[in-house]
């Protein structure tokens, strides 16, 4: 079948930080719901599928109109399992039903805020380069640079992140003297399905930066209080996306 762009929808059971947040209902809507709605909103995606361990999601995914032709396994549906893991999955099983992939736009049920039109953007930005990098990845620029971050080491102290720095005083300036830091949102990530099956990797070393506004991401019951919040102050985005 001639399906060159596919969207993977990861929604594995069994979360820890936040019980069954992909199917947590979010203004009326299952977390996972919103994705597949963006999804099946873009004009160049041509095929939206679920991955997902668990046959109530498989039940659910379906009724907003996803494909979930195979179940993932268990053994790779567990909370240390891989990205490259279940992309591999899903392009081993998509080949049994003829369906062979150019491009695989990774969309994480967990950041449901994403507008149809930038996920469409991101496509078309990425197979204008798609020659010259491995894939792309969604990024929004940190509220406060990474620079300025810290660990603890063993003896239980305070310890810049850049290991080149000894004393905190260096990170204590103003953040201007240093250069930002994005952080991955889930927006939209783009692959290589011939990068995948080449290097058995995903991202590779040429990752094109896809800059976003900030876009919350749901991990525990204050982020999603935070959503349910944004979706309400946001009524004609919700229209955007189930009508």
């Amino acid at each position: 079948m001639n399906k060159k762009i596919i969207a993977v929808i990861p929604a594995r059971s069994g979360s820890k930080g936040l019980k069954n947040k992909n199917i947590k209902h979010l203004n009326g809507h299952p977390l996972l719901a919103w994705s597949i709605s963006a999804c099946r909103k873009t004009k160049l995606i041509d095929y939206v599928l679920v991955s997902s361990d668990s046959k109530k999601y498989a039940k659910i995914a379906k009724k907003y109109n996803a494909e979930v032709p195979f179940l993932r396994p268990k053994n790779i549906s567990k909370g240390s399992s891989t990205n490259y893991e279940m992309i591999n999955h899903v392009l081993l099983e998509l080949n049994k039903i003829k369906i062979i992939p150019e491009i695989i736009v990774h969309i994480n049920p967990t950041t449901p805020l994403r507008d149809p039109k930038v996920i469409d953007k991101a496509i078309k930005y990425f197979l204008r380069r798609k020659n010259k990098f491995h894939s792309l990845r969604s990024v929004h620029e940190m509220s406060e640079t990474a620079y300025k971050t810290f660990k603890i080491n063993d003896k239980k102290f305070l310890k810049p992140i850049l290991k080149k720095v000894q004393f905190l005083d260096k990170v204590n300036m103003p953040r201007q003297n240093f250069k930002k830091t994005y952080a991955a949102n889930g927006v939209v990530d783009i692959y290589s399905v011939a990068f995948i099956k080449k290097h058995k990797m995903l991202l590779g070393s040429k990752v094109i930066p896809f800059i976003t506004p900030f876009t919350p991401e749901v991990d525990n019951i204050d982020d999603f209080k935070h959503l349910e919040y944004q979706v309400k102050k946001n009524k004609k985005f919700l229209r955007t996306i189930f009508r």
